[in-house]
């Protein structure tokens, strides 16, 4: 009776130890899946807080920045539903929100700064990587409906005439450069490859810069013509003079 009593207490007992390392295993599970998912919306904050960090390096939109600021809403508030205790993610969504109230009253008509014409190549190039990944968040924010598509048609629009600009000064502050070493040539194929990346468009901005570049190819060709004449008719003084210089001499 004593050893049955005890090999049944030593089953319960192992049931207990057994339950127990499946509830701790799965509680473990549940923490770190929580930790997962906490990493995966800071490192959406702190990439979103990036973009808007660049909102003084190229002109953002009242509806670009009221965008960005609620996907760290979103997230901010993905984050309290996973812990409620944390009173500094509370704090953040009340801050955020007001950040947001904010701006539909001070942007609503306006953008964060100026356009800047980059000052080089490499700058060109940071800016449009710039413009490629707010047009990346754009149009993720669309697909999960939390902007509407009248609002991302307008800004996608703008972010993509916001990237031709960037490309068309610069090839325009290159061909200026290029004139300036008196590299015509190169100058010449630069804007006749921005001429034909805007002559398809129709958009005011585009018409403009399609006259500006072409007068500005204009000029270089006819530099380049003149130059051209100019040699020719040196050439042509110089095989006068050899020709006379070892004509046959007359004899008196």
């Amino acid at each position: 009776m004593n050893i049955a009593l005890i090999a049944g207490l030593c089953v319960i007992l192992l049931g207990l130890i057994v339950g127990y390392n499946i509830l701790a295993q799965q509680r473990k599970q549940i923490e770190s899946h929580k930790r997962q998912e906490m990493a995966k919306h800071i490192a959406v904050i702190d990439a979103t807080e990036e973009l808007i960090g660049n909102a003084h390096n190229l002109p953002y939109s009242g509806t670009l920045l009221v965008c960005l600021n609620k996907k760290i809403l979103d997230s901010l508030k993905a984050m309290y539903e996973i812990d409620d205790s944390d009173k500094s993610i509370k704090q953040r969504i009340s801050a955020t929100q007001a950040q947001i109230d904010q701006i539909k009253q001070s942007y609503s008509n306006r953008e964060s700064t100026s356009f800047k014409v980059p000052d080089n190549d490499r700058q060109a190039i940071s800016m449009l990587k710039l413009v490629k990944r707010l047009r990346s968040v754009v149009k993720a924010e669309h697909s999960k409906g939390r902007l509407a598509t009248q609002a991302f048609v307008a800004e996608n629009a703008r972010l993509e005439q916001m990237q031709l600009k960037i490309n068309i000064e610069n090839v325009i502050k290159r061909a200026n450069d290029a004139k300036q070493k008196g590299q015509m040539g190169t100058a010449q194929q630069l804007l006749k490859k921005a001429i034909d990346v805007v002559s398809p468009k129709t958009d005011d901005y585009s018409q403009e810069m399609k006259k500006h570049l072409e007068q500005m190819h204009s000029d270089i060709t006819q530099t380049l013509n003149t130059g051209h004449e100019k040699l020719q008719s040196e050439q042509e003084e110089e095989r006068s003079d050899l020709d006379e210089l070892f004509a046959p001499k007359k004899k008196w």
